[in-house]
């Protein structure tokens, strides 16, 4: 047992109640560095589409732009699945999305034996990976298998490789990769490429297509650390090959219509061979003696010069080790925010492995904002704050609060520099959005938890433009609003009708919640009173949210559990977006009392509530995530605890399939995160749901020093029902605390036992920032 003197000379006063559980526990003891083996990267990196969690295995750092990681013939966004060949190893990817992708750029390939560009498809052995470090055997043969090693910084990704004995050793740079999903995407309109001597190269690739059409460059520089016996360049196409060895200049991989084919003066034009049109280079090296080469590259997204720069800034030497343990030691911190204890060693991993991906996206490209002048921090690959906003932001908020606050800034500056607040922004320009407006939730999240460190009032600017100026694109940004304000809900006439009027119904409560905390009453009360909107669409007829046509008619033959979009039109036409209206209809956050008035209060609600979880809830999708805590409010934590505990074992898994979904950019992995503490949030709302926690202890390190300690001594899989709760050791007979509440530091000490009990029975109502 510890000594109790020196827990007590460490902890602040409210973390001396852990003595009554132990202060100072070995697990407690154990490096930080020991957390980096509870992270399985390949967790979710299967299934591809909207089932699989599309993950990346490679290496990054956190928060990094480059994400150096295979890509294989079969893959989905993320470039990898683990059934087929591996094609060589490219920089920039995103992870865990659907859709059309992105990135993929300036693939490389090690091969051995004569010089090939063509059909590069390699197979795999011994395949590892840690945060910031994979590995794998590459070869069809033994004889070719080529030892693969691979680490990154923020804006570096560095090889080593470890060659058969060969004369014929190659590294094959493919300047004109890109995540091909099957040809639908992105595509090439130039990129080039300059051998500068026997060991160092650069180039670029402008790209358009993907998620966002708009096109973007990006450029790499890169080295070697010993020469090349031969260099130089290559152009390729489905059957050909081209080189042009020694130093200087080449372009070419064009993959899009020409400019007169545009216009249509072309009349013949094969697509598909145009899309195999390839640009790269090639370095052979003789490794009979020196099996080993090592190569770093770097991007930039404003020079190849900047490369060069940011390789000597942030990967000067030649120590790939070095590299990987200055990596691993910010994983290591990232990590070390939240430290569990109990459960069993699965469930462990899998949160770790669910913290990981919680720190990948977005991506920190300060000091690479071509798109204008500014000094404020720039992130860029927003991707999905549509379901981010939900569960990552908030983790955030509490255990990285300055990187929550810099992306704001940041979201801020390109409202400031573009005109509008991105809902999903990627490469430099906005991406299609799936609903409202939802940047307003993380403004809304930051005011009422009090985060600070950015301008209250330019926000407030930025999210009232989304409430009252119709969008000028609005498959980009902003919000259709000419019905909405008119109507009081988006009609059948628009596409996506009933979640836009879901979304946009919260978000007009986001900047109510930013208004009054600005003194703005009344536009604090016409805001609140917009947050009502949700109910136009109410039909009590048939218990859920329900399509109008402009004239107010309901939208005839119309069911609460029809998934949409089906295969009758085109996929963003539907009247939901990815979901059924009895899933839409519990995202209500903002007036989950309404909701619970509409379907025939407490008793009525948990019937409806109950309805959904037999058989229409969906884990795999974000709309519904909410749902499980709503029970708390007609009294019933019980039904939390068993659906959430039920959700967690059946949905997350320690495998590569081991995610419900796409993970969106970390959405779903910091839903398990939160939900293995025993904390749900409500975005955009200053309190967090209490349910019962896989661990006995979880530690959440907390900014100026102060620590949040769930403690659950007694939880198993048999003890799943909270039965009573103390915080800082005064009974709590509430299902949630308040944001202060967690920020101030203390314990949250929870009995868990096999059956409920009368805790939790009645709720005050939760702090909702106004």
């Amino acid at each position: 047992m510890p000594d109790k003197r020196l827990c007590w000379s460490k902890r602040s006063l409210a973390l001396a109640l852990t003595l009554a559980i132990g202060c100072g526990q070995a697990a407690w003891a154990q490096p930080a560095t020991d957390l980096l083996a509870k992270v399985d990267p390949f967790v979710g990196v299967d299934g591809g589409g909207v089932t699989g969690g599309n993950t990346v295995p490679g290496a990054g750092a956190p928060f990094g732009f480059v994400s150096l990681s295979p890509d294989t013939t079969n893959a989905d966004t993320n470039g990898y699945d683990s059934r087929s060949p591996i094609m060589g190893f490219s920089y920039t990817h995103v992870s865990g999305t659907g859709g059309s992708g992105k990135y993929g750029n300036f693939r490389v390939t090690p091969t051995v034996g004569p010089l090939r560009v063509n059909h590069l498809h390699f197979g795999k052995t011994d395949e590892r990976a840690s945060p910031g470090y994979y590995t794998v055997g590459l070869g069809n043969t033994d004889a070719e298998r080529i030892k693969v090693e691979l680490t990154a910084t923020r804006r570096v990704g560095l090889q080593r490789l470890t060659y058969p004995a060969s004369a014929e050793s190659h590294l094959i740079f493919d300047v004109s990769s890109v995540i091909a999903m099957r040809g639908r995407g992105q595509r090439v309109r130039l990129a080039k490429v300059e051998l500068i001597d026997d060991h160092t190269l650069a180039g670029e690739v402008t790209v358009e297509g993907g998620w966002n059409p708009t096109p973007y460059t990006l450029y790499f520089h890169a080295v070697t650390d010993r020469p090349a016996k031969a260099f130089g360049a290559w152009k390729a196409g489905q059957g050909w090959m081209e080189t042009k060895p020694g130093p200087g200049r080449s372009e070419g991989g064009v993959q899009v219509k020409s400019a007169a084919n545009r216009l249509g003066l072309m009349i013949e034009y094969d697509t598909e061979r145009e899309f195999s049109n390839r640009l790269g280079a090639y370095l052979t090296f003789d490794t009979t003696a020196n099996r080993q080469v090592q190569m770093k590259l770097a991007v930039s997204f404003i020079s190849a010069d900047k490369a060069r720069a940011n390789l000597d800034e942030e990967a000067p030497g030649w120590d790939f080790d070095a590299t990987r343990r200055t990596t691993e030691a910010q994983w290591s911190d990232a990590l070390s925010k939240i430290r569990v204890e109990g459960g069993r060693e699965e469930q462990q991993r899998i949160f770790y492995s669910a913290l990981y991906r919680s720190h990948t996206m977005p991506h920190d490209l300060t000091g690479e904002n071509v798109w204008w002048t500014s000094d404020e921090p720039h992130y860029e690959d927003f991707y999905t704050l549509w379901d981010t906003f939900r569960t990552l932001h908030p983790l955030l908020t509490i255990i990285q609060p300055q990187r929550q606050r810099d992306m704001i800034r940041s979201l801020l500056d390109t409202y400031k520099h573009t005109g509008w607040m991105p809902d999903s922004r990627i490469a430099g320009a906005n991406g299609m959005t799936q609903g409202g407006s939802n940047g307003d939730i993380l403004i809304a999240d930051a005011v009422s938890k009090k985060l600070g460190g950015f301008d209250v009032n330019l926000a407030y600017e930025a999210i009232l433009k989304n409430g009252e100026v119709d969008s000028d694109k609005p498959f980009m940004q902003g919000r259709v609003l000419k019905d909405y304000l008119k109507l009081g809900y988006v009609p059948f006439t628009e596409t996506r009708s009933a979640s836009r009027t879901l979304e946009y119904a919260y978000n007009d409560f986001a900047i109510a919640v930013v208004a009054k905390s600005l003194g703005k009453t009344e536009d604090a009360k016409r805001y609140l009173a917009r947050s009502g909107n949700w109910k136009n669409l109410w039909d009590d007829a048939i218990g859920c949210v329900r399509p109008r046509y402009p004239n107010g008619e309901w939208v005839e033959n119309y069911s609460c559990t029809y998934d949409y979009p089906d295969r009758s039109g085109p996929w963003w036409d539907a009247v939901f977006y990815e979901g059924n209206s009895l899933q839409y209809s519990s995202f209500v956050p903002q007036d989950v009392a309404g909701l619970m008035a509409n379907t025939g209060g407490p008793d009525g609600f948990v019937k409806w509530l109950d309805h959904l979880f037999d058989g229409h809830y969906s884990q795999s999708n974000e709309p519904d995530l909410l749902a499980p805590y709503l029970y708390i409010h007609a009294g019933r934590p019980d039904r939390t605890h068993e659906i959430v505990r039920g959700l967690m074992a059946k949905h997350y898994r320690l495998s590569r399939t081991g995610l419900p979904g796409n993970d969106d950019a970390g959405a779903m992995s910091s839903w398990y995160v939160w939900n293995a503490m025993g904390l749900y949030p409500n975005a955009g709302q200053p309190f967090y749901y209490l349910s019962a926690p896989i661990f006995a202890r979880s530690q959440i390190s907390l900014e100026g020093g102060k620590t949040f300690v769930v403690s659950a001594p007694n939880t198993s899989d048999e003890n799943r029902y909270i039965v009573g709760a103390k915080l800082n050791g005064k009974p709590l007979e509430r299902a949630w605390i308040s944001h202060d509440e967690l920020a101030r530091g203390g314990v949250l000490e929870l009995t868990l036992a096999p059956a409920p009990g009368a805790w939790g029975k009645s709720l005050p109502k939760p702090p909702q920032g106004l």
